[in-house]
């Protein structure tokens, strides 16, 4: 499984998305539309950070790949494709992560 990416599971999720599949996790994440997804987002930022915080390695590597999965379903459903995201990583690391906070406008920091 080394070789899977995060491209390859955005893939995946636009294909299931369109399938139309009741049985499909994600078919019915987009049937339901942003705010159902986003909450989901949410839910598993909270619990990654439940994780994190008392140093359930397992928990954290579970609750990341869920985290990761309702990302990339909010991203899609937003129609912005995860290399955009990519692209904007790769901007900020031409300076320092001070420099780029200290830049962005108030409110989005």
């Amino acid at each position: 499984m080394a070789d899977f990416s995060l491209a390859d599971l955005e893939r995946i999720i636009r294909e299931r998305a369109r399938s139309g599949d009741p049985d499909s996790w994600t078919a019915r994440l987009f049937a339901s539309g942003m705010e159902k997804a986003a909450k989901k987002l949410g839910e598993e930022a909270v619990e990654t950070v439940i994780s994190a915080v008392g140093r359930d390695r397992d928990g954290l590597v579970s609750e990341s790949a869920d985290l990761l999965y309702h990302w990339l379903v909010v991203l899609a459903i937003a129609e912005v494709p995860l290399s955009r995201v990519l692209d904007e990583l790769e901007r900020r690391t031409g300076q320092s992560g001070v420099a780029e906070k200290a830049a962005r406008s108030p409110g989005r920091a």
